[in-house]
């Protein structure tokens, strides 16, 4: 059954002051692996695609592209474009920039640091995110 609508919406607020040679070095140990709730075509996700209502889907030009989405959530958390809570070793979220999209990853494995993402609209966008990205 699914949780109703209760939730809050996540914190888009960027943490600040990490050591960048911890960052580095986290950013070497997680990996994305999507899901199929963002997804309306196969991919390398597994399983057939169940896009959720409320879920963005994502781009079909990235169906067969994990190794470019983990190279964009290592990029995300070694520049630092991270928010939390922490969740045993690993920000919960990460952000990339690309253009005038941004992306959202979030944790779904804090054991092994794997993470799903999707796009979020302009107005969801962490503040100050294009510094990150100059």
């Amino acid at each position: 059954m699914r949780a109703t609508q209760r939730r809050r919406p996540p914190s888009r607020n960027l943490l600040s002051a990490i050591d960048p040679d911890r960052l580095r070095q986290l950013a070497t140990s997680v990996s994305y692996v999507g899901s199929v709730e963002h997804k309306d075509t196969p991919s390398f996700a597994g399983r057939p695609p169940r896009p959720r209502p409320d879920a963005t889907l994502c781009d079909r030009a990235l169906a067969d592209s994990r190794d470019q989405l983990t190279a964009w959530l290592r990029t995300a958390i070694a520049k630092g474009a991270i928010g939390g809570p922490w969740e045993g070793e690993f920000p919960r979220y990460a952000w990339y920039k690309t253009g005038n999209t941004v992306y959202e990853t979030r944790l779904v494995n804090r054991v092994q640091g794997t993470y799903k993402g999707y796009g979020l609209l302009p107005d969801e966008w962490p503040k100050d995110i294009e510094t990150y990205y100059e």
